[in-house]
């Protein structure tokens, strides 16, 4: 039975029931509609800048294709675009290093980062668990330029020039080991979160069977959780692709197809960094170079986050 305004209802334990408080109500009923619209604001910057990021982008490159070939731009392999006399804007040979860091980094990235999660998820103790993945994790926050100094500085002369001693001061194996270290507990940690999911109930029937923790881990656990292991596979090579200070410090700035790791090569964001280092004219093919570059970019990174997207949804195991 409701409660007349102003009256006061007495139960049977004795506790009475003031008149509901409507102000307060309609307080807390505001404060939830302005949550929901801040945060729904937050959202729509969030998207808005993206789209806004593509129209920029999408403007200045239909300037640059407006006299530069489509065709010549993405199946050339020339690139001479800060040369005064002799341009030429064939992106092949930036595309060409900017894959083939990314190939060698992930060859380091993928073993070192994958064993890493096994071993944390599967081998490694509570406490051992709680002092390594957060060291771990400590070197994804570690600059990126340090990252490039530490290439030029140690991994070429230590490293690469010891094995090889006709490699060039700046080369593209250095720039790959340094990001394939950078990547490495990007891998490690969604890998270890994607193995954690998958139930105790397969690792418990597995031993049950007799089976080792080598063959649980290498033949129940790792398939089980493989969607989330190939997702942060794909990531870790799309942070790789993108990757731009240890590539502009390492790998050099001659461009040309890279075909030998152990010679300087140029890559698209490498690319980016020297230009807009130095002094460009505005509304010069160069100026517009640069959001041709950046666009193409943008849409290999797309293009290997949506194959995540589509792997995870296509081979995600769901348990109960």
């Amino acid at each position: 039975m409701s409660v007349p305004a102003g009256k006061v209802n007495e139960t049977a334990s004795g506790v009475t029931l003031s008149q509901i408080d409507y102000g307060l109500l309609r307080r807390q009923h505001l404060v939830e509609r302005g949550a929901g619209l801040f945060l729904m604001v937050c959202a729509a910057v969030s998207v808005l800048t993206t789209v806004g990021i593509i129209v920029i982008l999408l403007t200045e490159a239909v300037r640059f294709f407006s006299s530069e070939s489509i065709t010549g731009f993405l199946f050339g392999s020339r690139w001479t675009a800060l040369f005064r006399n002799d341009q030429s804007f064939g992106v092949l040979s930036l595309v060409s290093a900017t894959m083939m860091i990314t190939l060698l980094a992930m060859l380091l990235a993928i073993p070192v980062g994958l064993m890493s999660a096994i071993y944390l998820s599967e081998y490694a103790s509570s406490r051992s668990r709680s002092m390594l993945k957060p060291a771990l994790e400590l070197l994804a926050g570690i600059p990126t330029i340090i990252y490039g100094y530490f290439a030029l500085t140690f991994i070429t002369p230590e490293i690469v020039q010891r094995l090889w001693p006709e490699a060039s001061v700046y080369n593209v194996l250095a720039a790959a080991i340094a990001v394939g270290v950078m990547i490495v507990p990007l891998i490690a940690s969604l890998s270890e979160d994607a193995i954690r999911s998958v139930p105790s109930a397969l690792r418990e029937g597995a031993y049950a069977m007799g089976a080792t923790k080598l063959e649980v881990a290498s033949r129940v656990i790792v398939p089980a959780a493989l969607s989330g292991i190939v997702a942060s596979f794909i990531l870790a090579a799309s942070r790789a692709v993108g990757e731009t200070m240890i590539v502009a410090l390492a790998a050099g700035s001659r461009a040309q197809v890279a075909s030998d790791p152990l010679q300087p090569s140029q890559t698209m964001t490498g690319y980016i960094v020297q230009v807009v280092s130095g002094d460009v004219v505005r509304g010069s093919n160069i100026y517009f170079s640069l959001y041709a570059v950046g666009l193409l970019l943008f849409f290999m990174t797309l293009a290997l986050n949506v194959f995540s997207y589509w792997f995870v949804r296509k081979f995600r195991e769901e348990y109960e």
